[in-house]
């Protein structure tokens, strides 16, 4: 037992301060993460700017879509890596955020993961790298703003190229001529002057119309819907001096509450039943009529008909237009435009509810026709666009940029800035980081050093994207910016580098602001995962 205990006595005594930490997984982890975020940052960086590539989307059930919107693409795809999917939420912040930039921000995201990818190679720590980016994120903010050019909202002619810019990018941009004006006007006739700092998208509706093409375009002032009136019953299909009622209600037999069937067996018990149906509504009508209202707009109805044949007899007998099955959700939308309340009970109409229009009419465009009601009293802060387009492709694209376009002259209502486009802002910043950095000491300084030439990807890409040659293109723009030329950014029309605020290519600085913080914070948190846990 003694010659046993001996050796175990003669051996060291391991120390409690020693550990050992299998640190490969982490690494693993992360860079997985990184690559996932990099490869879907390099499927969209193709799209990027004026003479960027479209791309077609297939969907499971058949339908396909043809754009370079970047949120729209990253929607569609299926992602399955938990990175990656955080890159595609990424797209969507932006877009509700700002509206555009929604490429450009992802391609940020994707250079920064490259550099942090270098930087943790080099033996950098992840939290020196994420503080490092915190910092540049206030510090990349702070220089844009400082670039930045105030704008006023009278200056109609700046809105108009910011929301051409805009455009400019899109399969549609040979409308930006038609559009861009069209989107400022939206606009600004939906601000309300007591909030002139907020814009609520919800107040302009666009209504798709196949048939025509982009250029027939237009805003109408006042309601337009997709739908027909009713026919049946030879009821009224045009109402001059219209009262018009929205309803929520059903003009239909009531049902019983619970789930029977009643057997009826003697034919004077049916002939009771049909003659209460009648007598049910043509009370309601009665009602209706009383008020004074010729036009009324019935919420569709998921629990039975909205409306049965007897009853549109009745109601075209009482000279009263129908359109039936209006969605649940243009409801607020369409109470807020004829300024009147929706009616959720027959025993609650008045005429005090009631909207007031000069026309309410079915005009006919393209191969079906449109319900259009102009000409309405005190009408509220609304505005209706109808987009028309020759194929359906085009006509959701174009519907797509539109969008992008309001979101644009939106960002300049609640912050009044703008910036040169082409690449010039993140030259720019470029450079001053680069300066910044040698100001900085220690891993501080050479991370942002290496995140100061990870935005220079922007204006690499909008030359690559233009069959330009990329180095030269960036070195010729460096060059520029150090000679103080903050403005000179790539004019991918003519293909050379201009003055490109002189030549009208601007954006709103919260695009580019949003876009930098945005994916600032989206790399920090991919950084910051170490390890990804499965639960069953």
């Amino acid at each position: 037992m003694a010659a046993v205990a001996a050796p175990m006595a003669s051996r060291p005594r391991a120390s409690k301060a020693e550990s050992f930490v299998d640190n490969k997984r982490k690494e693993d982890v992360r860079l997985s993460n990184i690559n996932s975020g990099r490869a879907v940052a390099d499927a969209v960086r193709t799209s990027l700017g004026p003479k960027g590539m479209d791309k077609m989307i297939s969907t499971a059930s058949g339908e396909v879509i043809i754009t370079n919107d970047g949120a729209t693409i990253l929607n569609k795809m299926e992602v399955l890596q938990p990175a990656a999917k955080m890159l595609v939420e990424l797209s969507k912040s932006q877009d509700s955020a700002a509206g555009d930039g929604t490429t450009t921000v992802v391609v940020i995201a994707g250079a920064l993961l490259k550099q942090c990818q270098t930087l943790l190679l080099a033996g950098i720590h992840p939290t020196v790298i994420s503080d490092s980016l915190h910092k540049v994120a206030g510090k990349s903010v702070d220089i844009l703003t400082a670039m930045a050019v105030p704008v006023e909202l009278t200056d109609r002619d700046s809105l108009v190229k910011s929301a051409s810019t805009s455009l400019n990018s899109k399969v549609v941009s040979q409308y930006s001529t038609l559009l861009a004006p069209l989107a400022v006007d939206a606009v600004l006739s939906v601000i309300d002057p007591e909030k002139p700092e907020i814009v609520d998208l919800r107040d302009i509706k666009i209504v798709k119309k196949l048939g025509g093409t982009v250029d027939d375009t237009h805003t109408v002032k006042g309601l337009v819907f997709d739908k027909k009136v009713s026919h049946a019953a030879g009821g009224p299909t045009r109402m001059e001096n219209a009262k018009i009622a929205v309803i929520q209600f059903q003009i239909s037999p009531p049902k019983t509450d619970i789930e029977q069937s009643i057997v009826v067996s003697d034919y004077t018990q049916m002939d009771r039943i049909l003659k209460e149906e009648r007598n049910y509504i043509l009370g309601m009508i009665k009602k209706i009529k009383a008020s004074g209202c010729n036009v009324l707009l019935i919420q569709k109805s998921i629990l039975r008909d909205a409306v049965t044949d007897l009853s549109l007899h009745y109601l075209a007998k009482a000279k009263i237009m129908v359109i039936k099955d209006v969605e649940r959700d243009e409801i607020e939308f369409i109470t807020k435009t004829l300024n009147c309340l929706p009616i959720a009970n027959i025993e609650h109409f008045r005429a005090e509810k009631l909207g007031h229009a000069d026309l309410v009419e079915e005009a006919s465009l393209g191969d079906g026709k449109i319900l259009k009601i102009t000409g309405i009293k005190d009408m509220g802060r609304t505005t209706s666009v109808l987009v028309r387009g020759s194929n359906q492709l085009v006509l959701d694209e174009a519907e797509r940029s539109l969008h992008d376009a309001l979101c644009v002259v939106r960002c300049l209502v609640s912050k009044r800035f703008l910036i040169a486009g082409g690449g010039a802002p993140e030259i720019e910043l470029s450079r001053q980081l680069g300066a910044w950095a040698k100001v900085l000491h220690g891993m501080e300084g050479y991370c942002v050093k290496s995140f100061a030439e990870a935005l220079e990807v922007i204006p690499y890409t909008l030359a690559e994207n233009a069959g330009l040659n990329p180095i030269a293109i960036v070195t010729e723009l460096r060059n520029k910016h150090a000679q103080g030329e903050i403005n000179s950014g790539i004019n991918v029309r003519k293909g050379q580098i201009t003055n490109i605020l002189e030549e009208n290519v601007v954006q709103p600085l919260l695009v580019s602001t949003s876009a930098i913080t945005l994916a600032t914070e989206c790399v920090r948190m991919i950084l910051k995962i170490d390890d990804i846990v499965t639960v069953r």
